[in-house]
């Protein structure tokens, strides 16, 4: 018979080896385990099939970013770079399946560019305070937040949250991209980022109520981020790196930038508010690794190892759909539910993704993470759907 002291012990082993499985793996920093695919059930000729048709999709745009840049935005108005570019490598990815890395293919570990992926970033960095009370609220005006900013180097005081339009402006607005901001940001007109017809009109119309209109449009997502320094009082990127980066154990080679002439003063010093993306230059620059880490995050709901980093609450905010367009909900959280970004995902599968393409695709049904890397953007549905026949 078993001593009531041995039988604790086998229970407590039984149900910790439970919780430990149920939480699943975590790479710890400086390292993340690979296991063969046969190892984790899955078929390695699909997974390989997979890999190679992803390499095979390269995005035909030139891998200099400053002449991709131009090709895709020279012939809008105020089109010049004022951000940083760089040099693309090849194409590039990472398929993890229940936290291990089970396939990866180009150079995993270089940084590059990752695009409109950083506007997930600049969520996360917000998300954090709303999580921390800095926000009290999501549907708070911005302009309670934001006082006047004075332009580093000139003296010159903006207002970039005055006019009557973007008074009613809330957080929830501008992270769905229905906020219709107007303006001038870093040099850059809100018009003139993907113009749609006259602009002359464009630069006249009235301004649509809030909420009721999606678009596209980084000079808003820059005025977020400027909003969202003045809340930190101190650069994103340390905010990034504090409260996000470091507990998942992301490499120290990202960096996020922003433009040259996006500094302000703040606090008595000279700091940079970052870009949301590279439309003009900037943005993150990142390794796939790191990307695939921040995946795993969102796909555990915030949590990394027990350790919630972003609320539960606040994921579920940014996997609501938004009204005027229900295939995205806060940046930069392309969802799934109607099924025509990826129709042979899961509806619940949802993708962080940027021009290049540069793409997340979360996959909570199979506790799957992929990082594609400069593949073309048609045939990204054609590799998830080739992932997925290899589970």
């Amino acid at each position: 018979m078993k001593s009531p002291i041995l039988v604790f012990l086998l229970i407590s082993i039984s149900w910790y080896s439970v919780a430990q499985s149920r939480k699943g793996y975590f790479p710890p920093p400086g390292g993340w385990q690979e296991k063969p695919p046969a190892t984790m059930g899955l078929d390695p000729v699909k997974l390989d099939s997979a890999i190679a048709f992803a390499i095979q999709n390269e995005t035909k745009a030139p891998r200099d970013m400053e002449l991709a840049q131009a090709i895709s935005f020279g012939k809008e108005p105020f089109s010049a770079g004022v951000g940083p570019f760089a040099e693309r490598g090849a194409p590039t990815g990472i398929i993890v399946y229940k936290g291990y890395i089970v396939g990866k293919w180009g150079d995993p570990a270089r940084v590059d560019m990752t695009h409109s992926v950083t506007k997930s970033f600049l969520n996360a960095v917000i998300g954090v305070a709303v999580d921390k009370g800095l926000i009290r609220s999501v549907y708070d005006t911005v302009a309670a937040y934001v006082p006047p900013v004075e332009i580093y180097g000139t003296g010159e005081v903006i207002y970039p949250f005055a006019t009557v339009h973007n008074r009613s402006l809330t957080w929830e607005v501008m992270l769905r991209q229905t906020s219709d901001w107007e303006g001038t940001l870093w040099g850059k007109p809100d018009w003139a980022d993907r113009p749609e017809g006259n602009y002359q009109e464009w630069k006249t119309r009235p301004r649509h109520t809030p909420g009721s209109v999606w678009k596209y449009n980084d000079v808003r997502v820059n005025a977020l981020a400027l909003a969202a320094t003045s809340v930190w009082r101190q650069p994103l990127p340390q905010v990034l790196k504090a409260q996000i980066m470091d507990p998942i154990g992301a490499s120290n080679t990202w960096r996020w930038y922003g433009y040259r002439n996006a500094w302000i003063v703040l606090d008595g010093a000279p700091v940079q508010s970052v870009s949301g993306g590279g439309h003009w230059g900037g943005g993150m620059f990142i390794n796939a690794y790191d990307m695939a880490r921040f995946g795993l995050l969102t796909l555990h709901r915030g949590n990394w190892n027990g350790q919630q980093l972003l609320s539960e609450q606040w994921v579920k905010q940014a996997l609501t759909p938004t009204s005027a367009n229900t295939g995205y909900g806060y940046m930069n959280w392309f969802l799934n539910t109607d099924k025509k970004l990826l129709p042979d995902a899961p509806e619940k599968a949802f993708v962080h993704v940027g021009n290049g393409s540069n793409l997340i695709y979360v996959d909570p049904e199979h506790d799957l993470v992929v990082v594609m890397r400069w593949i073309e953007y048609k045939a990204m549905d054609e590799m998830v759907k080739r992932v997925l026949s290899a589970l």
